[in-house]
């Protein structure tokens, strides 16, 4: 039986909706820009009628067309990561037909789908729509597409039973597995922490690889999970085992931010993109710009950030001579950080080696 009765466009209508009152236009208004009903148009917002199910050629129709009507191009972007996690939760939340993959098991999701998942959540909004100023409306409005009480119950139900088949399933399921496991970790039940604390440190085995292993990711999944916990010792000793003086492990890391970043833009089906050493499908500008903006907001995983930060300029030294802004707003950061507490013994090396060749072409 299905739990929720609200339609399976949640997250992307609200996306819609912000996108809409960031023009500003009336839902009237839009309808008759767009060529549609209002009724339709209010399906769409509210996400009885999912935009996912639109004709693909309509909804490319639209999502070039909203900006072309003023709306804001980092909230239009957000439709696809949107729909991604429309998509996961309508999972949990309604009958799986016979024979149809899970969404967590089908691709490497994103930072983006992630924290349009925590939006629902939690109301958590994505750092892109933090700081937006927000609309007078008229009468009581949903500030964030939060699921009812119910529904993230019934949500986080779902992802626990996931997760523990996966592990029964074992192999393929490994992707399932630890996505399904790193999405509980924005559970904020009163029983969730420790039952998904329990649960990862049961996984605690695939944290003591060194260098790459076939469970490297799910170990760095695990470890950065119980970060988010409030555990952060797993994190630094996956950094110290699974990525410092292990090339293979490095280029992982590095491969995998550039995509959960959104540095890497094709969508991956598996963890295998992860071992590409040649890394020439994402631009090292761009990933470095992405850790920066993310460094003083990432308190639980400001240890990861800061080895990824060091292990980025030792592969590409050049790179303070081609963003000097940038590397610029770097050094500052780091003199934040490092004239306070709660880093590594490692992440201070390493930062303080950052901070010296930042220093050198200034």
């Amino acid at each position: 039986m299905a739990v929720s009765t609200r339609g399976t466009g949640l997250v992307s209508g609200f996306v819609l909706r912000t996108a809409r009152e960031s023009i500003p236009r009336s839902q009237e208004e839009m309808a008759e820009l767009l060529g549609v009903g209002v009724g339709t148009y209010q399906g769409w917002e509210s996400g009885r009628r999912p935009i996912s199910n639109m004709r693909g050629a309509d909804l490319l129709g639209l999502r070039r067309r909203l900006p072309t009507l003023g709306a804001d191009p980092d909230v239009v972007i957000l439709l696809e990561a949107a729909m991604d996690a429309d998509r996961i939760i309508e999972a949990a939340l309604t009958p799986a037909r016979p024979g149809e993959p899970h969404p967590l098991s089908e691709w490497v999701h994103t930072r983006d789908t992630a924290h349009m998942i925590a939006w629902a959540v939690n109301g958590s909004a994505p750092p892109a729509l933090r700081r937006r100023p927000v609309p007078a409306r008229r009468g009581p409005v949903a500030s964030a597409p939060q699921l009812t009480p119910t529904e993230r119950a019934a949500f986080f139900s779902h992802l626990r039973d996931t997760a523990e088949a996966a592990v029964r399933v074992g192999g393929e399921s490994s992707l399932l597995h630890r996505q399904s496991l790193y999405l509980l970790s924005y559970d904020p039940g009163p029983d969730a922490a420790s039952w998904t604390a329990h649960a990862l440190h049961a996984r605690r085995g695939v944290l003591v690889g060194r260098g790459w292993t076939p469970h490297w990711a799910e170990a760095r999944s695990t470890a950065t999970a119980l970060a988010r916990l409030g555990d952060p010792q797993p994190l630094w000793d996956f950094i110290d085992r699974s990525m410092a003086d292990s090339d293979e492990g490095e280029v992982a890391n590095l491969n995998y931010w550039a995509l959960w970043l959104g540095v890497i833009q094709r969508p991956q089906a598996n963890d295998a993109f992860m071992r590409d050493r040649e890394m020439t499908h994402w631009d090292p500008v761009t990933l470095l710009r992405g850790l920066v903006h993310g460094l003083h907001r990432a308190p639980g995983f400001l240890d990861l950030y800061a080895h990824t930060v060091w292990a980025l300029l030792e592969a590409h030294p050049w790179l303070p001579l081609a963003a000097r802004d940038l590397t610029r707003t770097l050094a500052r950061l780091i003199t934040q950080l490092l004239d306070g507490n709660g880093l590594s013994e490692r992440s201070r090396r390493e930062l303080n080696t950052v901070h010296y060749r930042l220093s050198e072409h200034q």
